[in-house]
């Protein structure tokens, strides 16, 4: 019987390098292990305890498959051939508690953010004792962990629980997930907390992973772990999904400055390069170490979009120009039919090679920022359209017959939210993106090639997904989220 990590969370750290400055994932081999609870008496340990974080998150049961995939399978974006059965209860919008991926989303962020919370406990403790060398490599782990909760509590938050904002409705009393700012203790009973209590949390890690980078002035040298650019990222999609529209500005410019990515590639060779593999695209901000030895094999992303039967919709095929130079990596198997599309994996071609299971997670990226930028600039109480159209260009340009703002539709919302389809796809944006604006979403894509809908209109803002029923039959104080199948479509 599988037990849920909520309940039982001692866990190994990770030997190796605490300051490794490769793209190689040498640091998330597990050779060297600690007990959490016992040996986090030393900042080389407190180091080791971070990359273990790292290897938790990396995990193809969380953001290196499961948690990246999910939110754009569950979206208009995506087209299942039915060839496999990978995530099609997800993909169909017919959600079920004992669902595999739901299950390793929800028990790899705890362990994402217990782990988290003992590095921060323990760091915090040791702070007042450390010698002034040690001192800033401290604080730089433990802006890393903060870093890493966050990311795992937002992720946790968007997939089982309701957006915090829809359209200008708040939903932040509604149930939330269970924060973990304290480590929990085995058989320790826990309890949800709100929407809004688990964003507090979300932004407190956030604002303290900023200070500590700028205070300690130090990052690891590479966008494998996070840095003060990346957090600042993380925010700023954290203040868009709040409708915090100026400090998703503010974040935004931010993380673009720190990182130096003031604009991007537009011809196909260019941009078709910055999924080769590894950390080839430069216009990242954090990304998961998979390389051609470390990576999901089978379990990876670039699988799930080739041969487990995922490929762009009908839909998003039809709104992407011929010539955009996105769809240099639309590349398509030998075996592909307009009926049955077998499609090449996208950005997770890793072209180099031409293995797509060594395709790389991008995270954190640069086009999202403009793109935040260009959404609240046109949403905040005093819209400026001139600011939101200079952001949307540097990404719009993409479709060479976009050259100037004079390009763009009267229509400039309806445009943004199609350029998030087109430069965010496989990203894992569009189900949050959808339920955040409050659209009537068209799902689960049949009849290729056809633009055709199975549900049609679905007020996709009101689905909620279940609490995965281990957890609730645990018995640990995790209630489920109530009537949750009446928010889904009807087969």
């Amino acid at each position: 019987m599988k037990k849920l990590y909520i309940k039982a969370l001692a866990a190994l750290l990770l030997g190796g390098s605490a300051v490794s400055c490769g793209d190689d994932f040498l640091d998330a081999k597990i050779y060297d292990g600690v007990d959490m609870d016992t040996a986090l008496n030393s900042v080389d340990n407190i180091g080791y305890a971070v990359n273990g974080c790292y290897d938790r998150l990396y995990r193809y049961y969380f953001a290196g498959n499961y948690a990246t995939s999910f939110g754009d399978i569950a979206s208009d974006l995506a087209y299942w051939n039915t060839e496999t059965n990978h995530f099609t209860d997800i993909f169909q919008f017919q959600p079920d508690p004992s669902s595999n991926y739901l299950y390793y989303i929800w028990n790899y962020g705890y362990k994402v953010c217990d782990n988290s919370a003992r590095v921060i406990k323990a760091g915090n403790e040791m702070m007042a004792t450390v010698s002034e060398d040690e001192k800033p490599y401290l604080e730089m782990y433990l802006a890393e962990a903060h870093a890493l909760r966050a990311y795992g509590h937002f992720v946790l938050v968007n997939v089982f629980a309701h957006q915090v904002k829809v359209n200008g409705q708040d939903f932040s009393n509604t149930p939330g997930v269970v924060v973990i700012n304290e480590p929990k203790v085995a058989s320790e009973k826990v309890s949800r907390s709100t929407v809004g209590e688990t964003y507090t949390s979300i932004l407190t890690d956030l604002n303290e992973a900023i200070r500590l980078f700028q205070s300690c002035g130090m990052d690891k040298g590479a966008k494998t772990y996070f840095n003060e650019a990346s957090a600042w990222g993380l925010l700023s999609r954290v203040k868009l999904y709040l409708e915090d529209f100026d400090g998703s500005i503010t974040a935004a410019d931010k993380a673009i400055a720190l990182s130096g990515i003031t604009s991007l590639v537009y011809d196909n060779s260019a941009y078709k390069a910055l999924y080769n593999g590894g950390g080839s695209n430069n216009e990242s901000l954090f990304y998961l170490a998979i390389t051609s030895t470390e990576n999901w094999s089978a379990n990876s992303c670039g699988t799930l979009w080739s041969s487990y039967s995922y490929s762009p919709s009908p839909y998003l095929q039809s709104i992407m120009a011929a010539n955009d130079c996105r769809r240099a990596v639309w590349t398509w198997d030998k075996e592909s039919t307009p009926t049955t599309p077998v499609f090449g994996s996208g950005k997770f071609g890793a072209f180099a090679s031409g293995n797509s299971a060594y395709g790389t997670n991008y995270l954190i990226n640069a086009p999202e920022m403009f793109l935040n930028k260009a959404e609240a600039n046109l949403r905040k109480s005093t819209p400026d359209e001139n600011a939101a159209k200079d952001a949307l260009l540097v990404v719009a340009k993409r479709n060479p017959a976009i050259t100037s703002v004079s390009d763009f539709p009267a229509d400039l919302m309806s445009f943004i939210r199609e350029e998030r389809a087109r430069e965010l796809f496989q990203e894992g944006h569009r189900l949050y993106d959808l339920r955040r604006w409050d659209v009537m979403a068209n799902l689960y894509a049949t009849g290729a090639p056809d633009i055709k809908w199975f549900f049609t209109n679905v007020k996709v803002s009101d689905c909620v997904y279940p609490i995965p029923v281990d957890e609730i039959n645990a018995k640990m104080g995790v209630t489920q989220n109530e009537n949750w199948f009446e928010t889904f479509p009807n087969l």
